[in-house]
């Protein structure tokens, strides 16, 4: 049994059992369903995974946001041991059962604001996300919704409206979802203004005034939906003002302000969630991932008001807040609570981003270094000046670092983003070998 303490171990040889599982995914599992690392886990624990050979690997992706936890956390496994003894499903919307309403009352209480609030439960970001813009819908009684470039949804019709990299979301995918319109993110590395913060002037918050004139009516739009840090769209950190006058915006013209901490909340970024490092409280917030150490749950939270104007029926799903997976939500922020996990994140972030600047002093290849707490990016381009971006640097150091045991994924709307999402139960022994493996990586492909 693996103790959660181990460092990576690889061989390069893969055992008949893995070749054979190998093509038996390619034999029977949709093309589309990507895959990263051609490794078949087996087991897992802290940040740690080991595949069917017997290779170990420290996991810095952490199950894509997912396993903030860490990997099999005892008292949450345990909570749904208990839970999956007594009751697997009834269906809420029918026989209710105590853990769905324990864990909107907690929600309720750990998300920002001190107003009335009040949360409903389905299975994944994008239903969460679907679900918000409803709820969203039905308050205002307008159509509208306002996304931003480089945002990340979801694969849904809506959600896949709502993102905005083509390729491979939505590539062929259309006609989308009508009445969704985008506007400039605040990407200061890449600012579509060519400015620079805190010069510019947020030109990117200056653009409503335009924008409400020629692509949408304020008075047609029911939310505005952002990342308080995009995922998908490389972890680009906005200035706290952008969000903070996003907010006035919508609060100028009744637009509900959507959150969506799918990927950023439960300690990743250093706090509970990523909006409170812009002292912003959201009207709706959606979440996901790290909710439950890796059992499917989702939830939209934000005020009662609000919650309450989707009519019985309108909202919700079969499997929405299964009692198994409201069971491990609950034990895994309590773990969080008790365990100081948003200490925790901002150490290992910490201690990541340093070694990460360091890195970019000697490799120019490395454009920018981003991030809040545990929630740490790399942009990776071909040369200063223009700041052209590098894809193929991305992918041949994703592989550098697989083969030589560190997990790791990209990011980006031009693919040439690392993204690092390590548990944040990780140990600074571990988190050294990951960086003497990126430096490695670097001093490789820069020769």
């Amino acid at each position: 049994m693996l103790t959660g303490l181990e460092l990576p171990q690889v061989g390069h040889q893969r055992s008949a059992a893995s070749q054979e599982l190998l093509q038996r995914k390619n034999n029977y599992v949709a093309n589309g369903i990507s895959v990263s690392a051609p490794i078949i886990i087996d087991e897992a624990k802290g940040a740690v995974m080991r595949d069917i050979d017997g290779n170990t690997y420290i996991d810095l992706y952490g199950g894509i946001g997912v396993i903030n936890a860490g990997h099999c956390p005892e008292t949450v496994v345990k909570s749904i041991q208990q839970q999956a003894e007594k009751l697997l499903h009834s269906c809420f919307m029918v026989t209710m059962y105590q853990p769905y309403i324990d864990l909107a009352e907690k929600l309720a209480r750990i998300t920002p604001g001190d107003h009335a609030k009040k949360a409903m439960f389905v299975n994944s970001g994008a239903e969460a996300v679907e679900n918000a813009i409803k709820i969203a819908k039905a308050y205002t009684n307008r159509p509208a919704v306002i996304a931003f470039d480089g945002g990340f949804h979801g694969r849904t019709l809506l959600t896949m409206t709502l993102t905005s990299k083509v390729k491979p979301y939505k590539f062929g995918c259309g006609p989308f979802a009508p009445e969704v319109y985008k506007a400039p993110a605040a990407y200061c590395y890449r600012c579509p203004y060519k400015a620079s913060y805190p010069d510019c002037g947020l030109h990117c918050l200056e653009h409503f005034e335009r924008f409400f004139v020629a692509e949408v009516a304020a008075e047609d739009v029911a939310a505005m939906i952002i990342e308080p840090i995009q995922g998908e769209g490389g972890f680009i950190v906005p200035p706290k003002e952008f969000l903070q006058g996003l907010k006035k915006i919508c609060e100028e013209h009744g637009i509900v302000f959507i959150a969506d901490e799918v990927q950023s909340g439960f300690t990743r970024t250093g706090k509970m969630f990523a909006i409170e490092h812009f002292d912003v409280v959201p009207d709706l917030m959606t979440m996901a991932k790290g909710i439950a150490a890796g059992m499917p749950l989702s939830a939209v939270v934000g005020k009662a008001e609000i919650m309450d104007a989707a009519t019985p029926g309108r909202i919700g799903g079969t499997f929405g807040g299964n009692p198994v997976s409201c069971a491990a939500a609950l034990a895994t922020i309590d773990l969080m609570e008790q365990e100081n996990f948003c200490g925790k994140a901002e150490h290992a972030g910490t201690k990541l981003k340093k070694a990460l600047i360091e890195l970019q002093k000697k490799y120019p290849i490395i454009g920018d270094v981003r991030g809040l707490g545990s929630m740490t990016a790399i942009e990776l381009i071909k040369d200063p000046q223009t700041k052209e971006p590098n894809k193929k640097a991305a992918a041949d150091l994703i592989h550098y670092c697989f083969e030589n045991g560190i997990l790791i994924m990209g990011a980006g709307i031009f693919g040439n983003v690392i993204r690092f999402l390590p548990p944040v139960v990780i140990s600074d022994e571990q988190l050294d070998k990951a960086i003497e493996v990126l430096e490695n990586g670097f001093a490789t492909l820069c020769k």
